[in-house]
């Protein structure tokens, strides 16, 4: 009998371990192993939302770089005026600079691979890095970033807008005593690039600049732009009609019998405005030049001079740029 029990015994432990063997190369609870880490690459992480950074082409390195709104303005204020200048006239370049790269970045919001506009940051060009700054303003870096962020901070967000848009905030050097109307200067009338009064800026250092050139080389550089131009008669005969805007930039002079915009041949000279006079000189021609830019929009000089005599930051740009509001931007 014990015989026969201890048959039955072992046939069933050995019917159980035939069961039990195969599930537990399953692991616990009877389910399969995980299957393989996958050898997918991870995928790349998204870009910055629209809005939120400004993407900037940087010439200088050809690399694209980005910075977020406080950042950007603190750089596109360092680069074009002086940390020196009064508080309310560096808030009023930090609104206008935010507005007019806003609107660059809002109507390239659709191609958010591509950057929103280019700067040289080596060259202090729109844009500039802390980096940068440290290198050119040395132990006055500290003074000077502390003065550029209080200004970019106080007006944070803070733009102009016109029917309920973003302006084109443009800002110029300085004025030859009045600001020019865009249609003026660019052909297109705007409802608040309209000119204004600037007498401040005529009593600034570098108001009034001039530039001379053998007859050989002024002859080059009309060809360039004009080469239908005749310059075969006497030189004195060059230069004929000039038709000037309102607030003195040429608009158009007839060089050998062609008709040139001043803008035209500011570029060819190298002027610093198209506030111009030409003068033949016997060998060649000298020009007397007024201003700095094109003269639509704000002039930073005629802003500091403004904030000096007690003008606040919201005066200043009411001045400048007529018939527009100031507002908190969305991003």
């Amino acid at each position: 009998m014990d015989s026969k029990r201890g048959t039955f015994l072992l046939a069933v432990f050995l019917f159980l371990a035939m069961l039990i063997i195969p599930m537990a190369a399953f692991g616990s609870g009877g389910k399969a192993p995980p299957p393989a880490p996958s050898k997918k690459a991870a995928p790349k992480s998204a870009p910055p939302p629209a809005g939120v950074y400004f993407r900037m082409k940087d010439t200088s390195t050809g690399k694209t770089i980005t910075a977020g709104d406080g950042d950007f303005v603190r750089g596109a204020v360092a680069a074009e005026m002086s940390p020196e200048a009064p508080q309310e006239a560096l808030k009023a370049q930090a609104v206008a600079a935010y507005t007019y790269y806003s609107r660059l970045r809002q109507r390239n919001a659709s191609h958010a691979s591509s950057p929103d506009f280019t700067v040289s940051t080596t060259d202090w060009n729109i844009y500039v890095p802390q980096e940068e700054m440290k290198k050119r303003w040395g132990s006055s870096y500290g003074k000077y970033y502390s003065a550029i962020s209080n200004a970019a901070d106080a007006v944070s967000g803070q733009a102009m807008t016109c029917g309920g848009k973003l302006i084109d905030a443009t800002y110029f050097a300085i004025s030859s005593g009045q600001t020019e109307n865009a249609a003026d200067v660019w052909g297109s009338p705007c409802a608040y690039l309209v000119s204004v009064a600037s007498p401040w800026d005529i009593y600034v250092g570098g108001y009034q600049t001039s530039a001379s050139f053998p007859e050989s080389d002024f002859r080059g550089r009309i060809l360039k732009i004009a080469p239908k131009a005749d310059l075969g008669g006497p030189a004195e005969s060059w230069v004929g009609a000039i038709v000037r805007s309102p607030a003195g930039s040429v608009k158009a002079v007839t060089v050998g019998g062609q008709v040139l915009t001043g803008g035209n041949v500011r570029q060819a000279f190298g002027l610093r405005s198209a506030d111009f006079t030409v003068t033949h000189t016997g060998s060649g021609f000298d020009f007397t030049v007024k201003g700095y830019g094109h003269g639509v929009g704000m002039s930073q000089t005629g802003a500091e001079e403004m904030a000096r005599q007690g003008a606040g930051y919201k005066e200043i740009l009411a001045w400048y740029y007529p018939n527009t509001v100031l507002t908190q931007a969305k991003a």
